[in-house]
Order: structure tokens, then sequence, then C-alpha cells
């Protein structure tokens, strides 16, 4: 089974996929554009920025993605996989802007206001990227079997949602 997990910059995506992927034994499959940057000793906006004018880049990231993810029994957590994947299960996690920025500010040591910015710079420039890309807009909710709020709940709250949902579903018994 493939179990997407998806939502905008400071979700959540990579703790709950972690935690659902150890829970269900699942791998976790999350290549992300911050490694690649690392690899090319970048900051992640100005791979970001690169890749606004390279589409060849997206293209190898999710050619990647999806070579990863045949191999079934994952947990996949970027941005796209939703629509490119043939997903068994799509998650989304919504949360609002500032919680996502106290988030961030408090992952990555920067204050709170340039939290807001970094992130709505990415959720704005991812989705113009992929619009222009995949004519794919991240901002739309309706490929998901589960969409949850995950503002107040704890990271093993939520799993517990979700796995609950697959049961129901009957995807997991």
């Amino acid at each position: 089974m493939i179990i997407t997990v998806s939502g905008l910059t400071g979700s959540g995506k990579n703790t709950i996929g972690e935690l659902l992927a150890k829970k269900l034994g699942y791998s976790v499959v999350s290549p992300t554009f911050k490694d690649l940057a690392k690899k090319e000793g970048i900051s992640l906006m100005q791979f970001q920025k690169k890749a606004e004018n390279d589409h060849s880049i997206d293209r190898k990231f999710d050619e990647l993605l999806k070579e990863q993810a045949a191999k079934g029994n994952c947990i996949v957590t970027t941005w796209l996989a939703p629509w490119i994947l043939d997903a068994d299960f799509r998650v989304y996690l919504d949360v609002s802007l500032a919680t996502r920025a106290k988030r961030i500010a408090k992952r990555d040591s920067m204050s709170e206001k340039e939290a807001l910015k970094h992130v709505t710079e990415r959720d704005n420039g991812n989705r113009k990227r992929y619009l222009d890309v995949y004519n794919i807009d991240i901002f739309d909710r309706k490929k998901f079997d589960l969409i949850v709020k995950n503002e107040n709940s704890t990271p093993e709250e939520i799993v517990e949602e979700i796995i609950k949902k697959l049961k129901i579903s009957r995807m997991l018994s």
C-alpha cells in the first residue's frame, strides 16, 4: 500500500509520516529539496529559485520519488505525492499559517516574523511552480481521502486518527 501525507510548509508531514510508518511497519519515502539544496551548498530558497527557472529539477525529483514509492508499503511525505503517485490513501494535514510559522521558527531557529515570511514565500512559490510545471494546485484538497486538523493534537493522536480511517475504509484490518 502507498499512503501519502501532504500539507504545506510546517504542517508536520515528516513527523506524522515517520510515526505512521513505524506504527504500520512501512518504509518512509521523503526526499526533500532541503537535501538537494544542501548537496549543492546553497540555501533552500536559492534552490527553489533555481527550480523556478529549471523545471527539469522538479521532473527529476519526482521521477526519483516514483521509483522509491513503487516498492510499496510506504508512507510518502512530499508536497506533490498525492497528485503524481497512484496512492491508495491520501492524507492532508491542515494547519493555520500562524501555527506553521511558529513551528518553523522553532525548528529553524528564526524569529516568528522571519518564519512567517519564509512559510508564505515557500507556499506561494511552490504553488506557482507546480501550476507551471504540472498544472497542479497544491491548495486544492479535493484529491484527499482524509483531511486532518493538525493544530492542537499530538502527532500520536493524528496517527491514530489516520489508522482509524484506514480501518473504516477497510484498507487495514
